[in-house]
């Protein structure tokens, strides 16, 4: 049997070597490299009826679109009332109450009456980025180059960043799954349900 102290120290070596979001990252990490697709893929396409005749929309691939200007791949980025484009880090994502999010694009081919047509490369929204996530500008950056960018070097990251408020994805566990659960709180005149 294992001592209690035996597994402080297993617990903590657990924690300093993963990190306490670390199944956040990876989890967000592989639902955007494959996840995204395996959604489109099981969807495949779209009837429309419309009295013209058969329409359909097939998808292709998913793109998590990024700017490329002298070879250099920007993440996340905001466009100003000037149209001028720069990347956004979530320091500035927070102070101007911006969504930190790279925008997505997904290829669909118009099918109209069995002949498909040339494909199309939509945008179709905007993706939020999980900080410290691989697709975070914050990523693999040293805790100087973290101080200047105005953030926490010890800040694990693992949430998102939604019209400048910090938002993070809540796991729970379904102890009782397809049934209803009531509570009745009575500290008040009338019980709440």
């Amino acid at each position: 049997m294992i001592s209690p102290d035996d597994a402080f120290l297993v617990l903590k070596a657990m924690f300093e070597e993963k990190g306490l979001v670390r199944q956040h990252l990876d989890s967000y990490n592989e639902f955007v490299e494959h996840g995204l697709q395996q959604v489109i893929d099981e969807i495949g396409e779209l009837e429309i009826e419309v009295p013209e005749g058969p329409y359909k929309i097939k998808f292709g691939r998913v793109f998590i679109v990024r700017e490329v200007e002298n070879d250099v791949i920007y993440g996340p980025y905001i466009t100003e009332v000037d149209g001028t484009r720069h990347e956004v880090y979530p320091m500035e994502a927070r102070l101007r109450n911006l969504t930190y999010a790279v925008p997505l694009s997904l290829e669909m081919t118009p099918v109209v009456d069995g002949k498909e047509l040339e494909k199309e490369l939509v945008y179709i929204g905007d993706l939020p980025i999980m900080l410290k996530s691989k697709f975070c500008l914050l990523s693999g950056l040293s805790p100087e180059e973290l101080l200047r960018q105005g953030e926490d070097p010890l800040d694990p990251g693992g949430y998102f960043i939604i019209n400048g408020s910090e938002r993070v994805i809540v796991a729970i566990e379904d102890l009782a799954p397809n049934r209803i659960l009531v509570d009745i709180d009575t500290r008040g005149t009338n019980p709440v349900y």
